[in-house]
């Protein structure tokens, strides 16, 4: 592992932090510059209109792409792909069974089968969010009026009892972030005074502490996760060390920007892309896109996989967190070797 070197002035003032100057009594005090008056003014613009278009903007008019659902029967499947079209993705299923068992698995959303001549049943996953079973339920609605069917709702995977509104793997996620993003700038102003080993350890301890006390605080004190706890703290602190290192990251290449631009990346686009509020499959074509990209996307589906779907698709999430992690990890140590080289050629 790289260590800084140099003695801790040296590190202070090379260190990306911003440090409040004021002027002292007799200096000459200049007009400053435009760049110091437009640098703030913008990026505080650009992060609150990113804010509100990525959060009002994608709640607007939620379209279903490809929502994937299990439907049986020999002439059913073809049925519903023809009458709903791109807004769902059929999955053929042999049987009643087949299909339910994929909607546990979290492979569909919904099932859709016959239960009787001019009556359909369709079983729906309230796990998978209020906006995503609200679409499913009205497309299947609107092909039973089309053809004169009944159809019976059945919802075979609620949410829990303390999450009505399946909201609460957006807040966990949020707040786990919100948690990182504080983690990560603080110790971005700690190259002055920490060798770059005890940075790492402070990060990745308090990343940690930070996954067991949200999974502690949503499992076991407010009881509206009903993920199990061990598995439920390895996927926050791996959301907590991604968003804290990649805080870190950027912040120490980009200086005074680096911080917004961690806010707009993972803060703003990574938690309304999530999912978790909007269906990933209501999204638009580019937020579908990022959205298991980025860790608080990749963290709401672990959170959801370990509640509802006993971790059938747990893999996913888990090497997307550990990937930005790991990635923002190695740049980080890699960084002081290149700034030598450089100073050395120079």
């Amino acid at each position: 592992m790289t260590i800084s070197t140099g003695s801790a002035a040296e590190r202070e003032r090379t260190r990306p932090a911003v440090v409040e100057q004021t002027l002292r009594p007799g200096q000459d005090a200049r007009r400053p510059p435009v760049k110091a008056w437009l640098q703030p003014a913008l990026v505080s613009l650009v992060v609150v209109a990113a804010f509100i278009a990525c959060y009002v903007g994608l709640q607007r008019a939620p379209q279903p792409h490809q929502v994937p659902i299990a439907v049986t029967g020999s002439s059913l499947p073809g049925e519903i792909q023809q009458v709903l079209g791109d807004a769902v993705d059929v999955h053929p299923a042999a049987d009643a069974a087949t299909a339910h068992l994929a909607l546990e698995r979290h492979d569909v959303v919904a099932a859709l089968g016959t239960a009787a001549p001019g009556h359909l049943k369709l079983e729906i996953a309230g796990a998978a969010g209020a906006s995503t079973t609200s679409a499913v339920s009205t497309l299947v609605d609107a092909y039973a009026r089309r053809t004169g069917a009944h159809v019976t709702t059945v919802d075979v995977l609620p949410l829990a009892k303390h999450d009505a509104r399946g909201l609460v793997g957006f807040y966990l996620a949020f707040g786990v972030s919100l948690a990182g993003f504080v983690l990560g700038s603080n110790v971005l102003g700690l190259a002055g005074v920490m060798r770059l080993r005890h940075r790492f350890f402070l990060l990745i301890g308090t990343s940690a502490a930070i996954g067991a006390v949200g999974a502690l605080v949503v499992g076991p004190v407010l009881g509206a996760a009903p993920a199990p706890l061990v598995p439920l703290i390895f996927v926050l602190a791996l959301l907590a060390i991604a968003t804290a290192f990649t805080t870190k990251l950027l912040g120490a290449l980009l200086g005074p920007i680096g911080l917004p631009v961690t806010t707009l990346l993972l803060l703003t686009v990574g938690n309304a892309t999530s999912g978790a509020v909007i269906g990933a499959d209501l999204l638009p074509s580019g937020a579908r896109a990022v959205s298991a990209l980025l860790p608080p996307g990749a963290a709401v589906r672990g959170i959801a996989d370990l509640s509802y779907y006993n971790g059938s698709h747990l893999g996913g999430p888990v090497l997307t967190l550990a990937a930005w992690a790991t990635l923002a990890g190695i740049l980080l140590s890699l960084r002081p070797r290149l700034i030598r080289r450089r100073a050395a050629v120079a």
